[in-house]
């Protein structure tokens, strides 16, 4: 598969609302997306496979922290790398503007996810009861420190 990564922009938004609303159970909406790019401390990269994104991943850069807020790949690209060049992109970028630690939550019962992020280096340091809805469910607080 031939993809780039490249910065979130606003001919991104409506089809990652799309793939959003296919893979999520409260997904974001084209207005969440927008707002991204008016906050200079959001830090947001989308894979694109001939132009047309196919996975997207950010943070919210706070100090020397950043919270990983969405990793997410199109259901029919999901398993080829994707999620993992996006996170390592994120931590280069991370790198770049200081960050020292990242930190995330994680649906308990996602395991790929969980062995995705143990596999960047990330373990779990404690839990968020009934952070989740629909359904409700508990969330790994994660974090992966230098």
């Amino acid at each position: 598969m031939d993809y780039k990564i490249v910065p979130l922009a606003d001919r991104h938004v409506s089809e990652l609302a799309d793939i959003e609303a296919a893979l999520f159970s409260m997904p974001w909406s084209e207005k969440a997306f927008s707002d991204l790019l008016k906050h200079d401390y959001c830090h947001y990269l989308v894979a694109e496979e001939n132009g047309e994104p196919v996975g997207f991943a950010g943070m919210t850069l706070l100090g020397d922290e950043g919270d990983i807020d969405k990793v997410m790949v199109e259901p029919g690209h999901q398993r080829q790398g994707i999620a993992d060049a996006m996170l390592e992109a994120l931590f280069s970028l991370g790198a770049e503007k200081g960050a020292a630690a990242y930190t995330l939550e994680v649906r308990a019962s996602n395991t790929p996810a969980i062995r995705l992020y143990e596999k960047h280096g990330f373990v779990s340091e404690g839990v968020r009861p009934r952070f989740y809805e629909k359904p409700t469910e508990d969330a790994l607080i994660m974090w992966k420190r230098s």
